[in-house]
Formats: C-alpha cells, sequence, structure tokens
C-alpha cells in the first residue's frame, strides 16, 4: 500500500516566507552598512568603535537567525505544524538599544 502523497502548502505561505528572510537580509544589510559609516565618518575612539562592534554584530545576528527562521518556518509549513516562536528579534532588538546608549554616551562626552 502506498503512502498518499503529502500536499503542498499554499505557496503564499512560502512566498510569505522568503519575503521574511529577505526583509532580515536587508536588515543585516543596513547594520553592517552603519558599523562601516561609523568607523568611516566618526574618529576611532572607543565609542565609535564600540558603536560599529555592536551594529556588527547585530547584522550578524539578523542574517544567521534570519535564515534559521526562514528554515524553521519553511519546515513547519510543509509539516502542517504552528510557526515556532524566535530569539532573533530580541537579540536584534537589544542590540539596538545597546547602540542607542553607546551613541548618546558619544554625543554626551564628544559635544561638552
Amino acid at each position: 500500500m502506498r503512502d498518499a502523497p503529502v500536499p503542498e502548502p499554499d505557496v503564499r505561505f512560502s512566498l510569505a516566507n522568503e519575503r521574511t528572510l529577505l526583509a532580515y537580509q536587508r536588515t543585516a544589510i543596513g547594520l553592517i552598512a552603519a558599523a562601516v559609516a561609523v568607523v568611516h565618518f566618526l574618529d576611532r575612539e572607543a565609542f565609535a568603535l564600540t558603536l560599529a562592534a555592536i551594529l556588527l554584530l547585530s547584522g550578524g545576528v539578523a542574517a544567521v537567525g534570519g535564515y534559521q527562521r526562514y528554515r524553521a518556518a519553511e519546515s513547519a509549513i510543509r509539516e502542517g505544524r504552528p510557526l515556532p516562536a524566535g530569539q532573533t528579534p530580541v537579540l536584534i532588538t537589544l542590540g539596538l538599544v545597546l547602540c542607542l546608549v553607546v551613541a548618546v554616551a558619544y554625543v554626551v562626552v564628544t559635544a561638552g
């Protein structure tokens, strides 16, 4: 006896998942570009280098985490399971809040 073929999921779900991956990748590119701009335009002191490092790390988290999210969601879509929760948005948000703190410290120190 042959197993019934597994139906393909609605293509709209897979395409939405791909768009989400591309949004994560655009975010990663923007964060990495911001890190390059910080190093290029600001003095290479501890604040600027710290800010650039946090931006680079956040960009890496967005790129890798977005891909992991894509794979997990695609698997869940194909298996008919609920979408798993991910930590990537939380990690990116924490990185950006840390960037905000460092940027405020940079402005306060250089303006005074």
